[in-house]
């Protein structure tokens, strides 16, 4: 299909989307919204991945974001996207509410009703009723934006806060709602941010992974099972083309924020471990975040402040040549959906050293593509890491052969993308 003029962030009304194809037949261009709390962000390309796949299949998607992110933009891409993005909490608080007044008149009814919805959710929920008073607003701007470019649908990565918006703003504009429901968070807390009842109000709910479509079950009357949707995360072909089979520096890169969640406390821990007994080796973590000083402070509480270093964030081609220069990619999660860095480390191929967590194990498989221990087990970490120092040049590339292999199978973006068009298709009641 030819690909669709990308979503323009303005409020004009959109015009007519009747367009011609090769054989002078006339097709509607597929025409989605997309919410996101803080886009783009660094943690965010992988959302980015997916709205251009879309746009090369000729879905026309629309960027909405609640706000802007505080991050450096690291790439070229994000900062074209920053351009495109409609950012709700940047017009201006002036602006804001005149919108939000706007989008109120347009539809009343509906609008007094989403407040009670609003009002529901914040009830018992983390962030109290004030604040999902604030995001009923904010689903006022949206809603007035959908109406004026003719939206018929919004989905929102996240079944957070922008989750909530982007149900609000739905409903408001008589538009369809759905999302992509990641993790670990919303798994957390699912009654806080009233998850069982935004999955009853979707057309269809996305997991990334068969174990997050589980705990999306988990929550919900059988009845709702139907519109639970797997979709992955994916890997473009850019990302992986020319990659150099190579068994890597005795290195250990991990990429993620500097989070409990990520478990890079039990690598330092796995370091000292191997130290201790005379090893070569180095851990980069690529990443920043709020455990930076507790990370570095175990390094040397650990006697491994000489092998640990933290880059902070790096640009993805930055991040590549880390991940083939190393020996393995670690990842010792505590708590995960599925880590996009697993599958670009995989399509690499570079084994991977990661944990029993999530959906982690539906694509690492232990001993074909890389190895597992269980979280928080610095002595299994370290056996792992150790197994990996100790392979030959020989097992280490089937390994990671065997991984590009698997990842490719599972998430190539074109792929994953096609899924979701599908999935549009049948909420609006169009063909793909």
């Amino acid at each position: 299909m030819r690909r669709a003029r990308p979503g323009a962030p303005g409020p004009e009304k959109a015009a007519d989307k009747d367009t011609p194809d090769r054989a002078g037949k006339l097709f509607r261009t597929m025409r989605v919204a997309y919410l996101i709390n803080q886009y783009p962000s660094v943690s965010h390309t992988f959302v980015r991945r997916e709205i251009e796949a879309l746009e090369r299949r000729g879905v026309e998607v629309t960027r909405f974001a609640v706000r802007r992110s505080k991050e450096k933009f690291l790439s070229a891409e994000d900062q074209q996207e920053a351009v495109r993005t409609r950012h709700i909490l940047g017009v201006g608080a002036v602006s804001f509410a005149r919108e939000a007044i706007a989008g109120f008149a347009g539809a009343p009814a509906r609008a007094v009703g989403a407040l009670w919805t609003a009002l529901r959710f914040g009830w018992r929920s983390e962030s109290g009723l004030l604040r999902h008073k604030i995001y009923w607003l904010e689903a006022l701007v949206l809603a007035k934006w959908l109406r004026e470019a003719d939206l018929r649908h919004v989905h929102a990565h996240f079944g957070t806060n922008s989750a909530t918006v982007a149900l609000l703003a739905a409903r408001i504009a008589g538009a369809g709602f759905s999302m992509t429901v990641h993790g670990p968070e919303e798994f957390d807390k699912p009654g806080l941010i009233s998850l069982a009842r935004k999955i009853e109000g979707a057309r269809f709910v996305v997991g990334v992974s068969s174990y997050g479509a589980s705990q999306l079950r988990r929550i919900v009357d059988p009845s709702f099972w139907g519109r639970i949707k797997i979709v992955h995360c994916g890997v473009e072909k850019a990302f992986h083309d020319g990659a150099v089979t190579q068994a890597g520096e005795p290195v250990f890169v991990c990429v993620g924020r500097l989070s409990e969640q990520k478990g890079q406390l039990t690598l330092i821990e796995a370091a000292g471990l191997l130290k201790r007994e005379g090893r070569d080796f180095e851990v980069r973590l690529i990443g920043d975040g709020a455990m930076r000083g507790v990370i570095e402070d175990a390094a040397r509480a650990h006697d491994v402040a000489d092998r640990v270093v933290v880059t902070g964030w790096k640009a993805p081609r930055e991040v590549r040549g880390e991940i083939e220069r190393a020996r393995a990619f670690v990842l010792p999660s505590y708590a995960e959906g599925l880590p996009v860095s697993i599958m670009e480390a995989m399509t690499l191929e570079k084994p991977v050293i990661s944990t029993y967590v999530a959906g982690i194990p539906e694509l690492v498989i232990p001993g074909e593509n890389g190895w597992l221990a269980p979280a928080a087990d610095a002595e299994a970490l370290a056996g792992a890491m150790r197994a990996a120092l100790d392979a030959t040049p020989a097992a280490l590339s089937a390994m990671g052969r065997a991984g590009k292999a698997r990842a490719l199978e599972r998430h190539d973006i074109d792929t994953e993308a096609g899924k979701l068009e599908a999935l549009f298709a049948e909420a609006l009641g169009e063909a793909p």
